[in-house]
Parts: structure tokens; C-alpha cells; sequence
């Protein structure tokens, strides 16, 4: 499907939900560049983004300029959270600070699209679930490989493999060293900083806050969040048994988490990895990743934007039964879904696509990953006593 037919069939669907008169008004948290990106998303699928909050005054005036005529300006989320002018709000703020926001904002009665990963810890998962689920508020996690037509196709082969004891996965790509920008407008470091560890004003650890640990995990996560949550989706599966990490040591200057490592998942039935390397040569996003699910039966590949069925064959050459590439698609068509759905369920107040316990189980995995590597052990889950234990 083209994009103009995609866009003109599903902006159909969404007017049968929202009529002129509801159109959902969501305010968004943090306007940085993937919060810019998702407020013309939001706008796209017919949503109004009437409020803007940010504790840089550069991404706030910016956030504002791409947001909806007329949206009131924030500079605290709290207060954003007690207009009750908004229904939904939408969370794109370093990791550090989701599971809080996210808390406070079902606590206030808003519903809630947030970024990937859901948490930064195991025990704020299950505190966003018990607030989530007692409030009865809708919370999308931003998996949006979910919402993706290409990636549903691609769940409805799993059953053509046989049976699958081995899922292996990776990203490669280059990145040569840390963002060297400087402030260009006033910071609420404090509020920025929240629940992590005080510290004087740091403008490395503000503009590259995906490569130290009080924050979130580099792109070992920040990549991760989505390839696990797949296989997780595409396997049903339950929590993890162990999770063992490894990596090297940072190439970049001044970043404390290595942009090369591999994840060893052990679920109950099956071993999943998943291998980033952000040191290789760089590649086009359609070629920079796959999961390969080895069966005794087929094996399917899926990239970012195709997939390949291929049964069992003792022939050289090796020939693929089902085959589908969608170039251009992920990022022409997988957010814009993922918020018609979380829109969507907005209106019908059932689980979205990507609901916080798929959201929580992916997190467990990557937030044991993120120790594993820091101690050097293999880690176990104890679901009875729900923690974790090396």
C-alpha cells in the first residue's frame, strides 16, 4: 500500500471514531526531537496537541511552533497535568523520568502514550501497572513495530517454523562519539535531573543522556526496547529465567555505556539474543537489523522493513517461501499506527497494542540486561519474591 492510499484509508477509520467534536487534546512532556516528531504525528492522525511542556526553553519554543495553534505553554509537567482541558498526554523524556510521569498522569485521569522503554527500573514496572490498571486509564508504550502491518503479517508465520528453541538478533550501524553541543537557552537542571543523583550542570550529560547509566542504557537499550519487545510479541512469551550481558569497554569519549554488546535472554522454552553494534561500518536503515527465528521446521528473517519465510532445504541455494519488503515503510507508517491506536482506545477504553504489561516485560529483560553488565554475572529472575538475584 502506497502512502497516500495508507494515509486516506486509516484517516477514514479514525473519523469514524473521532467525530469533529472529540478530537482527542493531548499535551506533550519533553520536546526534544523525537517529542517534535511525535506531536506531527499526533497531529496527523487527527488528534489536537494543545499543550507543550519542556525545562529547556529552546526545545519549548520549538515543541510549541510544531504543536497546534493556540497551545499553552509548560514549564513544569505537574501543571500540564492539572489542566483538565487535556485527555491525553504524551511522555518523550529521557527514561529516568517516565515511570513518575506516567504515574501522576493516570493518577490525574489523562491517558497516556509513552516512549520506549516503559522504565528504567523493575519495580517502577509494576508500580505503572497497579497505577495504570486501577485507574482504568489507556497507556500506549511507543513499540510501535506492534501497529505495523508488515511486523503483524510477519507474527502470523510463527507458526509455519516448527518449534523454536533459538531466536537471534542484532543492529548495526556507527556512531564515532558523543554529541558536543552547548546550551543556547535557559535549563531547569533540577528538574531536569529528578530522581537521579544531584549534580552540578552538565551540558554532555544533557544533550547525549542515552549514554549514562542514571538515565537510561546507550542504544544497548534504547535499540533493544524494540527487538525484544518483538520477539516477546512474535513468541508469547512470559518473563525471562536468567539474563546475561556482556560488552566492551566505551570507544566513545566521555560515554559510560558501550555502543557494542549482546544480550543472552533465557526464557522457559527457548534462548533469545540480541547483538548491537554501533562500532560496525553504517548501513541503510532497511539493511541495519534482523531477527532470525530458527525453527526445526522454517526459519524467518524480519528486518526492519521485510520478512522471509524459509523452510527447511538441503539445497544450496536456499529458496524463500513467503517474502514481503516494504522499503520506506517503518518510518512513513509505524508511529502514525501506533498513535491511531492508542487514539482509537482512547475512544473504546480497550488495551492498545503495545498495553504496559507487554511494555513492563520487555523492561525486566532490558533492565537486568543494563546489571548484568555493569556487575558481570548472570541474573536471575525469582518471580515468587519478584526480584532479581546474581
Amino acid at each position: 500500500m502506497d502512502r497516500r492510499s495508507f494515509v486516506l484509508a486509516t484517516a477514514a477509520a479514525q473519523s469514524r471514531i473521532l467525530g469533529a467534536n472529540d478530537r482527542v487534546r493531548a499535551g506533550i512532556i519533553g520536546a526534544g526531537g523525537r517529542g517534535r516528531f511525535l506531536i506531527g504525528q499526533f497531529k496527523e492522525a487527527g488528534a489536537e496537541v494543545g499543550g507543550v511542556c519542556d525545562v529547556y526553553s529552546p526545545n519549548l519554543q520549538a515543541g510549541l511552533k510544531e504543536a497546534s495553534t493556540g497551545a499553552k505553554s509548560f514549564s513544569d509537567y505537574r501543571r500540564l497535568l492539572e489542566d483538565k482541558s487535556f485527555e491525553a498526554v504524551i511522555v518523550a523524556t529521557p527514561d529516568h523520568w517516565h515511570a513518575r510521569m506516567v504515574i501522576d498522569a493516570v493518577e490525574a485521569g489523562k491517558d497516556v502514550y509513552v516512549e520506549k522503554p516503559m522504565a528504567h527500573t523493575i519495580d517502577e514496572g509494576f508500580r505503572m501497572i497497579e497505577a495504570v490498571r486501577r485507574t482504568k486509564r489507556v497507556v500506549q508504550v511507543g513499540t510501535q513495530r506492534r501497529s505495523m502491518e508488515l511486523f503483524q503479517r510477519g507474527r502470523g508465520l510463527v507458526s509455519r517454523l516448527g518449534d523454536v528453541k533459538l531466536v537471534t538478533s542484532s543492529w548495526f550501524n556507527n556512531q564515532a562519539s558523543l554529541n558536543n553541543r552547548k546550551l543556547a537557552g535557559d535549563l531547569d537542571w533540577k528538574q531536569w535531573l529528578g530522581s537521579a543523583p544531584q549534580r552540578p550542570v552538565d551540558e554532555q550529560r544533557f544533550f547525549n543522556w542515552y549514554w549514562f547509566w542514571d538515565y537510561s542504557g546507550g542504544l544497548l537499550i534504547g535499540q533493544a526496547a524494540h527487538v525484544i519487545d518483538c520477539i516477546e510479541w512474535y513468541m508469547n512469551s512470559p518473563v525471562p529465567v536468567a539474563v546475561t550481558c556482556v560488552g566492551t569497554k566505551p570507544a566513545m569519549a566521555g560515554a559510560e555505556v558501550p555502543e557494542t554488546a549482546t544480550i543472552n535472554i533465557e526464557f522457559p522454552e527457548y534462548l533469545a539474543t540480541f547483538t548491537l553494534g554501533y562500532r560496525a561500518m553504517r548501513y541503510n536503515a532497511f539493511n541495519d537489523q534482523i531477527q532470525q527465528y530458527h525453527g526445526d521446521k522454517a526459519r524467518l528473517d524480519l528486518g526492519r522493513e521485510s520478512y522471509a519465510l524459509w523452510p527447511e532445504s538441503q539445497e544450496r541455494v536456499m529458496k524463500a517461501e513467503v517474502e514481503d519488503k516494504a522499503p520506506g515503510a517503518f518510518f512513513n507508517f509505524a508511529t502514525l499506527a501506533h498513535v491511531r491506536n492508542f487514539l482509537e482506545c482512547c475512544a473504546s477504553r480497550k488495551d492498545p497494542n503495545a498495553p504496559v504489561e507487554a511494555g513492563h516485560a520487555t523492561a525486566m529483560v532490558l533492565c537486568m540486561a543494563m546489571e548484568s553488565l555493569r556487575s558481570g554475572k548472570r541474573l536471575r529472575w525469582n518471580a515468587g519474591a519478584r526480584r532479581v538475584e546474581g
